[in-house]
């Protein structure tokens, strides 16, 4: 990783429009373009990607520090509503320190086979850093420029705090063009995690692709429901759609003692995953991999008229802008149109999203167009979300971003 120094003093007052100040009052991290009035340069040198600003209303009453990035939808990201504190290398550590400290309130941070999110964005007041910890490895995500010009400063104090054997840098697809951030991923300290690694759940081992796999190699936001899922599947023949390396499909299967399990997933080597970690749980004798679009294998499995007693439906996210959200809860409702065709009478559905910008009642009424369209009663037994080392900041409710619901459909 390119060292690189950023200065860590104010270069501008960020003035925001009258009565636009409010959210950002109410500690709202995301300061969009639309709400700022004008930008007051403290020298002659244009603002950079990461410089300083002092957010303020339009009289100059302060209201928080943040980063700038003209490239971004989100001009300024918030990170301090105390005007004595600077956003130094030490406000940095110490933020990261509180974020890991507060993991360890709820896990074993010396388990070899653990895995969870030691920082989760904006809800440990970082905007931009994600930081998931796979055993003795760490995978770092920047979903900002701003946090990226800071990433020796953050690496540095990751490295003090969590002393990991490796850090291993990944880019969330869609970041580049969002935040005009140009970085590949690879290694930026000690050592390349080992492909696969290994993590447990609940007595349920995966093997993990931490430098190629989905997200950070595997969806840690969903292990607490593959699990809770698991409960309601005794004994049935199983569709995983969206299947990545298994997570639903095999634990409902070991926890659940599940019959059987198909799963379908358009990546091959997320199947071949897949397939080892069945192996790995000796569960392989019970499970069918097929590599598919899902909706295109729905709806060839409805031709067939094969039906199953439960379908699993976990997509990739599906609206990543304001503007995306009705496309996305149409895309929904197809894909949940197509999982009722092979769902047998008094069958369970889990349909889940992880769209941050959809949110949960938009998808549950969403399941209520799909009751209709279908004339199917569609009964909601659970609702879950995503675990405690994701947690929801109450200032920021974009942060609430998974919705699974189990139902039961008749």
């Amino acid at each position: 990783m390119t060292e690189c120094t950023v200065d860590s003093a104010v270069q501008a007052d960020v003035v925001i429009k009258q009565r636009r100040a409010q959210p950002f009052f109410g500690r709202h991290p995301w300061l969009f373009a639309g709400a700022i009035d004008s930008v007051k340069l403290s020298g002659e040198t244009p603002l950079a990607p990461g410089a300083v600003v002092r957010v303020v209303t339009h009289d100059e009453r302060f209201i928080a520090w943040g980063l700038w990035n003209e490239a971004s939808r989100i001009r300024v990201r918030l990170y301090s509503w105390d005007e004595a504190q600077s956003l130094d290398d030490d406000f940095w550590e110490q933020q990261i320190g509180r974020a890991v400290e507060s993991r360890r309130r709820l896990f074993d941070l010396d388990d070899s086979q653990l895995a969870c999110r030691l920082i989760f964005s904006e809800s440990d007041v970082l905007s931009g850093l994600t930081v998931d910890r796979y055993g003795e490895y760490l995978l770092v995500q920047f979903t900002s420029r701003a946090m990226y010009e800071r990433r020796a400063g953050i690496v540095a104090a990751l490295n003090k705090i969590v002393q990991p054997k490796g850090i291993w840098l990944r880019t969330e697809k869609g970041v580049r063009e969002a935040e005009g951030l140009e970085v590949s991923d690879g290694l930026v300290s000690g050592e390349p995690p080992p492909r696969p690694l290994f993590v447990e759940h609940q007595g349920v081992t995966f093997g993990v692709d931490v430098q190629q796999g989905q997200k950070t190699g595997w969806y840690i936001d969903q292990r607490e429901n593959h699990v809770s899922v698991s409960r309601y599947l005794s004994g049935a023949r199983v569709l995983d759609g969206f299947c990545f390396s298994g997570g639903f499909g095999i634990t409902a299967l070991v926890t659940g003692k599940a019959k059987s399990v198909t799963g379908v997933d358009s990546s091959e080597s997320a199947l071949q995953l897949a397939a080892e970690n069945a192996q790995l749980n000796e569960v392989a004798s019970h499970c069918d991999w097929i590599r598919s679009d899902v909706r295109a294998a729905l709806e060839e499995m409805a031709s067939q008229e094969r039906v199953f007693d439960a379908v699993i439906i976990d997509p990739p996210r599906m609206a990543r802008s304001r503007g995306g959200v009705e496309r996305a809860l149409q895309g929904y409702a197809r894909l949940n149109e197509a999982a009722l065709r092979v769902l047998k009478p008094h069958g369970i559905l889990v349909t889940c999203s992880c769209s941050g910008l959809v949110s949960r009642q938009q998808f549950q009424e969403m399941l209520a167009y799909v009751s209709r369209q279908t004339r199917r009663d569609i009964r909601v037994l659970e609702a879950l979300g995503q675990p405690a080392d994701h947690p929801v900041i109450a200032t920021c409710l974009e942060t609430e971003y998974l919705k699974v619901f189990v139902c039961q459909v008749d």
